[in-house]
């Protein structure tokens, strides 16, 4: 869903090319959107999120109020920060840079209808650092977290910070989707967020992640199966 035109075919025109990808329609605006998603009830929707009349956000609020629950991926720019965090608040469950590859899109769409949520690394760094209701490194050390992380979990977080989905988490320690979907819901509750990316930036306030960690560099040495 974006209201230029030209962008919107150019990115309706890179799905076809993706055999695993149905693009059921597309719309121009928020209220165009909301008919075609409630029409269509796709598995995963793209939402752009400045749009005339209902913007992304609103349209977002729009679709929870309806008790539509459909996995929507944002497609933003760098100077969207503060509209990211809106749609994130507003149910979002993912977000994506508009300039992304081909792949990347189709895999993005792939982890949101697996159920996951998508972390970009780059901009959750950026995010972490304008959430106004998270704690600071120092105030966590002054107020240690009242449920401390296990290895695994910490294991766990770091690759969900560098944009791993779950499948991926679970090829790469070892274990099974099942094991990795429960370490995730564990550290939920740890952490006291409902969802991955929230989990993300409070970790990175709360000082769970450093670059000693291999957070910054997208994983441990050596990298992982199925890195991107």
């Amino acid at each position: 869903m974006d209201d230029q035109t030209l962008v919107r075919q150019g990115i309706r025109s890179l799905l076809d090319l993706a055999p695993e990808v149905d693009v059921a329609a597309e719309a121009g605006d928020g209220d165009e959107a909301l008919d075609v998603i409630g029409r269509e009830l796709p598995d995963v929707v793209l939402l752009d999120l400045r749009m005339p009349g209902r913007d992304g956000i609103a349209t977002l609020t729009e679709l929870r109020e309806r008790g539509i629950d459909v996995p929507t991926l944002v497609l933003t720019t760098f100077d969207d920060d503060e509209l990211v965090l809106g749609a994130l608040r507003a149910g979002a469950r993912g977000y994506l840079l508009k300039d992304v590859t081909l792949e990347a899109l189709v895999s993005a769409i792939r982890t949101l209808a697996e159920g996951d949520t998508l972390v970009e690394p780059t901009m959750t760094y950026r995010l972490a650092r304008s959430v106004p209701d998270l704690p600071s490194a120092e105030e966590f050390d002054e107020h240690p977290a009242p449920h401390p992380l296990t290895g695994r979990e910490r294991e766990i977080l770091r690759l969900l910070a560098a944009g791993y989905a779950n499948r991926e988490i679970a090829s790469a320690l070892h274990l099974t989707e099942g094991t990795v979907k429960n370490h995730v819901s564990s550290l939920l509750m740890k952490l006291e967020v409902r969802d991955r990316t929230r989990a993300v930036l409070r970790a990175l306030h709360q000082g769970l992640l450093s670059e000693a960690d291999g957070t910054a560099s997208g994983g441990p040495a050596g990298g992982f199966p199925g890195e991107r």
